[in-house]
């Protein structure tokens, strides 16, 4: 594959929905669940389960993990949306970067 393949492929129109949008519309909201009721059910703090649903906090492997217990999901589930975001927000920042060098692997 041709890097203008890949890079066609890889290219997204906007950013993937956020885990916190995911967590509060798919699993909160249906439950009835508040916040804080699942910051408890999950030993999370408020504040954090909060940032989470807010945007202004990522899910980390150990919140990932919690999250799939209490909601009956997987982690991978949580980390794949997670890094998503992540992968979509970097290619946003370095977009216009190149690097110094190329290696390419042998072969």
């Amino acid at each position: 594959m041709n890097d203008e393949v890949t890079e066609k492929m890889m290219k997204r129109n906007r950013q993937p929905t956020a885990p916190g949008v995911i967590l509060k519309k798919y699993y909160l909201e249906p439950r009835r669940l508040s916040i804080a009721g699942f910051a408890v059910a999950t030993g999370n703090s408020r504040k954090h389960v909060s940032n989470i649903v807010n945007g202004k906090a990522s899910i980390s492997p150990d919140t990932a993990y919690r999250f799939s217990v209490v909601l009956e999901t997987t982690a991978e589930f949580w980390l794949n949306l997670q890094n998503a975001v992540d992968l979509y927000d970097a290619g946003r920042k370095f977009a216009r970067w190149r690097p110094a060098e190329i290696h390419p692997a042998a072969g």
